[in-house]
């Protein structure tokens, strides 16, 4: 990654960002209300934002998906979902849905893949997941096209430490 500058699309049009914002948090909220756990929630968030490059909001995800007890084992198992034994149906269901909206373009939410998702999560379970995975996607392409950086652990400090730990978001 070059050390050009690039507007800080956050800092740049608040009022956008803050609307972003309060829709994550009304996401979250739909989820918790509809039976989506912080572990889930996050196990989800992070495999989206891996498949779609971003390594700021792979940052935030970690750390709030440590904060919800889930393990460096189960984190690590994400890449490798299909072929590790540490997934629930329910997580495998999710981490299906997440893949399919990361790559939306392609050819929507498949119909087999609606299918075998709706086959283990209830209706509510996935509105609340969909929610949640457009609300991240839009995350991640304000990260990428910004070029939020992730600096090594050692090196962060003030602003850059309280956004790695989730509180820009």
């Amino acid at each position: 990654m070059t050390a050009e500058h690039r507007v800080h699309l956050s800092r740049a049009a608040r009022p956008a960002y803050q609307s972003l914002a309060a829709f994550s948090k009304t996401v979250g909220d739909i989820a918790a209300e509809n039976g989506i756990d912080d572990r889930l929630k996050e196990l989800v968030q992070i495999h989206a934002s891996q498949l779609n490059g971003c390594a700021y909001c792979v940052r935030v995800h970690v750390e709030r998906a440590v904060a919800a007890d889930v393990s460096a084992d189960v984190i690590a198992q994400l890449a490798v979902w299909r072929d590790s034994g540490v997934f629930t149906d329910r997580e495998r269901a999710a981490l299906e849905l997440a893949e399919a909206y990361v790559f939306i373009h392609d050819e929507g939410v498949p119909d087999e893949v609606y299918d075998r998702v709706g086959s283990v999560l209830s209706e509510k379970e996935y509105v609340a997941l969909s929610w949640i995975l457009v609300s991240i996607n839009a995350f991640n392409r304000i990260a990428i096209a910004g070029r939020y950086g992730v600096p090594p652990r050692d090196d962060l400090a003030g602003e850059d430490k309280d956004a790695a730990r989730g509180k820009a978001w």
